[in-house]
């Protein structure tokens, strides 16, 4: 099931098989023999824990263009990795200061702070790494594309800056429109970058690629604001991190501007509009990428 998109019905077993063949791959290129428990550090980052929503939506898109494997493996396991050290910087105590992740104490916990913030560093330049190998299994074009898809989603324009406006608004009620330009840098972009490096795996027409660009951007935001309602609806033991954190250290949230009930309408209004963007794709093979997006959406229910 490596090359055809699935419909509904299969779709648990191809999201099953795609994280295992992340994990496996993960754990082949995040060495442990790295100094002094580095190694180990990033590991426990990254192993045995997440959906890997963003492995599965790069090899998704890829599959959905007929792209190269080769390169939507390395591309989805690069995605994982920045987001990876993204948790370990933020649950950092300068940062959201956070003692739980994915069910297990937090790297910064279990292995200290000097450790966990070079762990981070680690995991963010071997996610680079990844994209330029040496074995000639990524064309250098599409390398050179790929990191650089990448690096725009994790920089100041994208997930740092998000953080950077997230830390600001801390006490702060922010409008809408601020609300949502936060998270589009802060979740949205690296989730909008793992459809766009799945969709650069094959050479598409600019009108396919933007559509799978909006496809990504109402995904990506409709992720925050589902994750803002998990926040308030669901128990720590449930989500894998702390619960209510957002509300006990004053952020602004969907849930918060909005009240529950309309911030769950409005991520379904998001949802619909992913799927409207994949409909007018002009692509056949998009079951896998629509189940995606159901299964974010599942997340609230």
């Amino acid at each position: 099931m490596s090359t055809a998109t699935v419909d509904a019905a299969r779709f648990p077993v191809w999201r099953e098989q795609q994280q295992a063949r992340v994990e496996q791959a993960l754990s082949d290129w995040v060495s442990p023999t790295a100094p002094v428990n580095l190694g180990q550090a990033m590991r426990y980052a990254v192993l045995d824990g997440g959906k890997r929503l963003r492995p599965l939506l790069v090899l998704a898109c890829s599959q959905a263009v007929a792209g190269c494997p080769a390169a939507a493996l390395r591309a989805a396991c690069a995605v994982e990795l920045i987001h990876a050290y993204s948790l370990v910087h933020d649950d950092l105590p300068c940062m959201d200061n956070d003692v739980l992740r994915r069910g297990k104490p937090t790297v910064h916990v279990r292995y200290g702070q000097a450790l966990a913030l070079l762990a981070g560093d680690a995991l963010q330049t071997l996610a680079f790494e990844l994209l330029l190998p040496e074995d000639g299994s990524i064309e250098p074009s599409l390398a050179l594309v790929l990191a650089r898809l990448l690096a725009r989603a994790a920089g100041a324009d994208g997930m740092a800056g998000g953080q950077a406006q997230d830390l600001a608004s801390v006490g702060v009620k922010l409008e809408q429109p601020a609300l949502e330009a936060m998270h589009r840098r802060k979740t949205g972009a690296l989730l909008q970058a793992s459809v766009l490096m799945g969709a650069a795996t094959a050479t598409l027409s600019a009108a396919t690629t933007a559509r799978l660009a909006d496809y990504g951007a109402h995904l990506g935001l409709a992720f925050q604001v589902v994750d803002d309602v998990l926040d308030v609806s669901a128990d720590s033991a449930t989500l894998g991190k702390t619960a209510g954190k957002d509300a006990a250290d004053d952020k602004p949230t969907f849930v918060s501007l909005l009240g529950l009930a309309q911030a769950q309408a409005y991520a379904e209004r998001l949802l619909d509009q992913a799927h409207a963007a994949l409909q007018h794709s002009g692509l056949s093979q998009t079951d896998t990428l629509h189940a995606l997006a159901d299964w974010v959406g599942r997340r609230a229910h």
